[in-house]
């Protein structure tokens, strides 16, 4: 089997991990609003001896260990996010289930706030046997704006970090099982808003009008040329028109309306082609049929980007502590994450750790998700070996 990980957290260590991860999902906070949390990680980390995080975020934390040790100096970040969903929790079955109506840690943040805490604890009792430093981010609003990874680039977090270090639970690997792969392995994700205008009429009188409706349909079709003939097919770019509202009457034609969408793509040289390219479009559907349309959009999530050389090595790491079994190749997901403002910033790597077995089945965003407290030590000792494998060269 190798080299062993499982004697990296002390037992009152375990304890810590599994109780945070419970007391998390009993309550889970939104986006932007993770007090309650914050105060909770601090108090763990205050209790372990680390009295010097410190508030990113408003509703964040991050914590620097560091090595006191002789050796390379070099310096690795861990993200563990925070934040919970508004979903309502139908999962029973769990002791430790949500007792806030309506929310729900139904993406696994207590579980990756729990390993992230676990890390942070474990290496500052160890730190007399490593050089470097090591910072642990508890970061908030992961789900929705404005984004806790954008701060963490914006305010310089990882100014001369070495690499970072994300990860997330992945309902369809096997428990037990992780897995990584080199290059792109989520999507950026950007909004756009179009308001398309064209002019009143009555309904038995198209001509004396311009239809926004008729331009807002033309342009829906011709949107997704973009991505079936300008897009290379591996990229996997989606546009996605995911609301429109416009109309006062079933007999008047419309004058104008509104939607709104996502844009992806795992390319970060192709993601500004992308934006321009659904302006032209719109502008160009709309001039087409005499009407006209306004376009704005905001940039959101990079793509995650991981290192190929930081991936190889962990498969190599946990192909010798796990067994080669355990270390699965699933492909990228088209989902985002804001973990790609750290790949932006650093070499990194965003591992998934499995979590499929009979009773938990359910994907991510649902209300019957859920994950054993049994992936919790194994994946924060991984995560402890890493962090220890990456600061020594």
């Amino acid at each position: 089997m190798g080299t062993s990980t499982n004697n990296l957290l002390s037992d009152e260590e375990r304890k810590t991990v599994v109780e945070m991860r419970h007391a998390m999902h009993r309550e889970p906070e939104l986006s932007n609003s993770e007090w309650k949390t914050q105060k909770r990680i601090r108090e763990a980390l205050q209790i372990a001896g680390l009295t010097s995080a410190r508030t990113f975020h408003k509703t964040g934390l991050y914590v620097d260990i560091e090595g006191s040790a002789a050796g390379a100096n070099r310096s690795v970040a861990v993200r563990g996010d925070i934040d919970g969903l508004p979903i309502q929790e139908i999962r029973e079955d769990l002791p430790y289930r949500s007792q806030v109506p309506g929310r729900m840690h139904a993406c696994g943040h207590d579980m990756h706030a729990s390993i992230a805490l676990g890390t942070a604890i474990a290496l500052h009792r160890r730190r007399d046997t490593f050089s470097g430093r090591v910072r642990v981010f508890f970061q908030p609003a992961e789900e929705a704006e404005p984004l806790g990874g954008r701060t963490v680039a914006e305010e310089s977090l990882l100014d001369g970090f070495s690499a970072a270090v994300g990860f997330h639970v992945r309902t369809d690997i096997p428990a037990g099982a992780y897995g990584a792969l080199a290059g792109p392995v989520t999507m950026s994700a950007d909004q756009f808003e179009l308001t398309i205008k064209g002019i009143m009429a009555h309904g038995a009188k198209p001509h004396a009008g311009v239809d926004a409706i008729t331009i807002a349909a033309a342009f829906i079709n011709e949107v997704q040329k973009v991505v079936s003939r300008e897009m290379p097919s591996d990229d996997g770019a989606i546009v996605t028109v995911g609301t429109i509202a416009g109309g006062e009457a079933t007999n008047i034609i419309c004058p104008s309306l509104t939607m709104t969408g996502t844009l992806r793509t795992s390319s970060n040289e192709r993601r500004g082609l992308l934006v321009q390219r659904v302006r032209e479009i719109a502008e160009g559907v709309a001039a087409m049929h005499r009407g006209k349309a306004e376009f704005s959009y905001r940039p959101g999530e990079p793509p995650v980007i991981n290192d190929a050389g930081m991936v190889e090595r962990f498969q190599r790491l946990v192909v010798e502590t796990a067994g080669q079994d355990k270390f699965v190749a699933k492909k990228s997901v088209t989902g985002s994450d804001d973990f790609g403002f750290y790949s932006a910033c650093v070499p990194s790597i965003y591992f998934w750790f499995g979590s499929q077995e009979p009773g938990n089945e359910s994907g991510v965003h649902t209300p019957t998700f859920g994950a054993s407290d049994d992936l919790l030590v194994p994946t924060t000792e991984l995560t402890v070996g890493y962090c220890l494998d990456l600061l020594q060269s």
